[in-house]
């Protein structure tokens, strides 16, 4: 199977339960795009951004998307949730196959800080096949930012790399920037799937593995889909985005070890003298005569 298609579904959401909402959208798309075979929707896009809301797994949740994934007959990745594990809340996203099975789940690495508070960082990396298809890996809004996250979902064979992302702020234009960069220098497809409404400022947008912008959403409710053809992407690995940059295979035979990737030497030198990671505050720049 070269191709295989997928739908980012891009909704006006509240920061209430979001689930009959989100089933009537995905029933709808599944019989107008019948051709679709895995729908992905935005971060957080069930309970929305309150992780007072936190729920522990399977609880509800699964049974709910499994059901739906199911009855489709669709991949779902549904966003993510708040997760509750004991005393700690992470920032989850579940992967759902046509069986009904939660093949996977992934735990945000980098919440938003300061602003995503007592959210806990995950500490594993996630990609799961497509039989027949391709391999996928999955990451979390905020952690596009971090350009060693998409790297190694590359280098752990990441094919498409799924991003439900919530961001509601002036910074969108710079994600679309961040989402064809991650796409072009891992050649892999990367699919940036914001959430609308009270909860977001939409804008989702799908990249191909040459940098090519494949669709960019408005700011409303839209259904996006996109067949990812699998012998492109591995053509443009082998032969390098038009036939130049060979990015990974360079990245494979470099002998250069990244002194700044060592946990015990990422807290020294100049990044040390930033001062603590917190809230911006309000400056003062008022002089009296």
């Amino acid at each position: 199977m070269s191709r295989f298609a997928i739908a980012g579904l891009q909704l006006q959401l509240s920061s209430k339960d979001n689930r009959y909402l989100i089933e009537k959208h995905i029933r709808r798309l599944a019989l107008r795009f019948p051709w679709v075979q895995m729908v992905v929707l935005g971060e957080l896009a069930t309970h929305g951004a309150d992780p007072a809301a936190a729920t522990e797994l399977p609880g509800d949740i699964v049974p709910f998307y499994a059901a739906l994934a199911r009855e489709t007959g669709l991949w779902l990745v549904p966003g993510s949730i708040y997760e509750k594990d004991e005393h700690r809340v992470y920032n989850t996203a579940l992967v759902f196959n046509p069986a009904g099975e939660l093949v996977t789940s992934y735990r945000k690495m980098f919440p938003f800080c300061p602003y995503e508070r007592e959210v806990w960082a995950g500490d594993e990396f996630c990609t799961f096949d497509v039989p027949g298809a391709g391999r996928f890996g999955l990451s979390i809004c905020y952690d596009q930012w971090f350009p060693e996250t998409s790297r190694n979902l590359a280098w752990l064979g990441a094919e498409v790399i799924l991003c439900p992302t919530m961001t509601n702020t002036i910074d969108r234009e710079l994600e679309l920037c961040l989402a064809r960069a991650n796409a072009i220098s891992n050649q892999c497809y990367f699919f940036n799937v914001n959430v609308a409404g009270e909860l977001g400022n939409g804008r989702s947008i799908t990249i191909g593995p040459d940098g090519q912008v494949l669709h960019q959403a408005g700011e409303l409710n839209e259904i996006m889909p996109v067949e990812v053809d699998f012998e492109h992407l591995r053509r443009v690995r082998e032969r390098g985005v038009f036939g130049l940059c060979q990015t990974l295979k360079s990245f494979r035979d470099s002998e250069m070890e990244f002194p700044a990737f060592q946990l015990p030497q990422r807290g020294q030198g100049p990044l040390a003298e930033l001062g603590e990671l917190g809230m911006p505050r309000r400056e003062d720049n008022t002089k009296l005569d």
